[in-house]
């Protein structure tokens, strides 16, 4: 794929700075001539269909979309109307483009050349993510409130009743001893409960300071071989020009500690089971911050990848909310807490899954400032 200009410039003339601004637009951008050619296409748009720009202009529109697709009769609509039309949710997906190519389109005319159209289009896969996040983050707020009322109304109560029945054991039969004990164990599993929920009632400032990615998932992986991974096979494929990210370390430990802990369970006894990290950068993600108009830039992508069966798709876009999980003995609150502590950094975290490949990946912004901590080595390659 080439580097600059990709091909020859429509008439009417396009200069370098406007295919500048179009080129830094996020999303797929095209200009369709009269004769249905592609006369233009930014690099984004070059990514979506998978070829240059160059390629896609010896040939018209049709040649890279599903047959009969409604983005064509957009195209006539706007020629025929001289107006902009929106479309959401149509469906792109085929064998050249892939599946899952879900998009929202804006088709507008060029006034200044009749019969030439601009069509842009915006990726749903990555707007619903968005959306699930926010959707997320809402829910951890629930559980906020939740959590903050539980601490006050109900560990109290749990410690008298917790009490009482201590004091009855001392006066029990054997028959009723054992029923005691029941009561004490009981009382102690909801303060637990309650303790792990409180967690996300905290909402002091994160103490945050430039680290080395690489560092804390090598912290992660040594905890998991010692102990709950320890039959697992875990590899790492890292990029180790990455800049930076500004995070909590413990705070960033204890959520990939998580998900590799999920993993790992979902890989259960399966003796080609295998966790794999991976880290890498990719520009082009960007946030909107609530109550600006600032973005925020999330091109640092952290993943973790297991070999398990799978989430259940009824259960993958619910997946980060509260008291949602698939263990028997499960209380739900580990990836919610995952998704709280991601969020409070500015960044989103997201699952996909299918048979056999399940990947979290985590986005996250980079930190502007040297590493704080450049005493551990950056980790190469792939290693097992």
């Amino acid at each position: 794929m080439s580097e600059k200009a990709r091909v020859p410039e429509p008439a009417g003339g396009v200069n370098d700075l406007p295919m500048a601004v179009l080129n830094a637009i996020q999303n797929p951008v095209i200009l369709v001539d009269e004769n249905s050619h592609v006369a233009f296409a930014n690099w984004e748009a070059e990514s979506f269909f998978g070829v240059s720009a160059n390629h896609l202009a010896r040939h018209t529109i049709d040649a890279f979309i599903p047959f009969g697709s409604p983005l064509l009769t957009l195209i006539e609509q706007v020629r025929d109307r001289r107006a902009p039309v929106n479309e959401y949710r149509v469906d792109l997906s085929s064998p050249r483009l892939g599946a899952d190519k879900l998009v929202d389109l804006y088709v507008a005319p060029v006034l200044s050349q009749p019969g030439s159209v601009v069509i842009v289009l915006q990726e749903r896969s990555m707007a619903d993510k968005i959306d699930r996040q926010l959707t997320h983050r809402a829910a951890a707020r629930s559980v906020t409130g939740l959590a903050s009322m539980l601490a006050h109304e109900i560990k109290n109560p749990l410690s008298g009743i917790r009490g009482a029945a201590q004091l009855l054991e001392t006066s029990a039969t054997d028959e009723d001893r054992a029923l005691t004990r029941l009561i004490c164990e009981e009382t102690d599993r909801i303060v637990s409960l309650v303790d792990r929920m409180e967690v996300f009632s905290d909402e002091r400032p994160i103490d945050r300071v430039p680290l080395n990615i690489h560092s804390v998932l090598d912290r992660v992986k040594a905890i998991a071989k010692a102990g709950f991974a320890r039959g697992i096979k875990i590899s790492e494929n890292y990029d180790p020009s990455l800049p930076p990210v500004f995070a909590n370390r413990d705070q960033l430990v204890q959520v990939f500690l998580n998900l590799v802990k999920n993993a790992a369970e979902a890989i259960g006894d399966r003796p080609d089971g295998e966790i794999l990290l991976t880290t890498a950068y990719r520009p082009g993600i960007r946030l909107s911050v609530a109550g600006t108009r600032e973005k925020i830039s999330l091109p640092l992508e952290f993943c973790v990848h297991d070999n398990g069966p799978g989430v259940p798709p009824d259960l993958l876009p619910h997946l980060f909310d509260p008291f949602i999980t698939t263990k028997t003995n499960g209380s739900g609150l580990g990836l919610a807490l995952v998704a709280k502590i991601i969020g409070g950094h500015g960044g989103i975290v997201e699952c996909d899954s299918q048979l056999s490949r399940t990947t979290f990946r985590v986005l996250m912004p980079a930190s502007k400032g040297p590493t704080a901590d450049d005493v551990f080595p950056m980790t190469k390659g792939t290693n097992a």
